[in-house]
């Protein structure tokens, strides 16, 4: 246990101490670039919101082109303004392009944040196995209906899958002309006989 404590602390402390240097960096290269006062502030913490931002997408499952690519965007801005604050730019004499850079970067930093924030997600694949039982033709055997001489206690039917199934017998009366019968019935929706005859009684 304590082992464990010790590697996480370790990796925490890794993780602050490497923010802390890049957040240094962004601001010095945003004060070089004419940026002053709250606003050199600002652009390290539209970096790391950003790159978090793209982070959690990735870890979502949704929209993960997207979330690489304002993720790159992000790192990129990060990792720049480390190589350019080493001593390899002269901070008193920033080139033109790096000031338009640096000026552009919070409309492309609003746009991602947005992308990110509001953009649909992917369809959830559960969903679409459900649409595919309801689109498929009716290719199962029919069950013989056994009669019992006592009848069964009843099983409870959730509300959802009720609504489910009477859509589905709405679209069969539609396009056949006829009521769905009860093994019809239990093959579309993928569910025990005894089920299945629960909740025609519902319909």
């Amino acid at each position: 246990m304590r082992a464990h404590l010790a590697r996480v602390d370790a990796v925490l402390v890794q993780a602050l101490i490497a923010a802390a240097l890049s957040f240094a960096h962004l601001h010095d290269l945003a004060m070089a670039a004419g940026q002053n006062d709250w606003k050199a502030w600002a652009y390290p913490v539209s970096v790391d919101l950003l790159l978090v931002a793209a982070w959690r997408r990735l870890r979502t499952g949704h929209g993960k082109a997207a979330a690489w690519c304002w993720f790159v965007t992000a790192l990129a801005a990060s990792l720049g303004a480390n190589v350019a604050t080493a001593g390899l730019l002269d901070l008193g004499n920033v080139p033109a392009w790096l000031r338009i850079l640096v000026a552009g970067w919070p409309a492309l930093a609003f746009l991602g944040g947005t992308l990110l924030a509001h953009s649909a997600p992917e369809p959830d694949p559960d969903a679409e196995v459900i649409e595919d039982q309801v689109d498929e033709p009716e290719t199962a055997p029919e069950q013989p209906s056994i009669e019992t001489p006592t009848r069964p206690a009843p099983i409870p039917v959730p509300s959802a899958l009720i609504d489910h199934a009477r859509k589905v017998a709405a679209e069969h009366h539609a396009r056949t002309g006829t009521p769905i019968d009860t093994p019809t019935l239990r093959a579309r929706l993928g569910v025990p006989a005894p089920m299945a005859e629960a909740i025609a009684t519902h319909l």
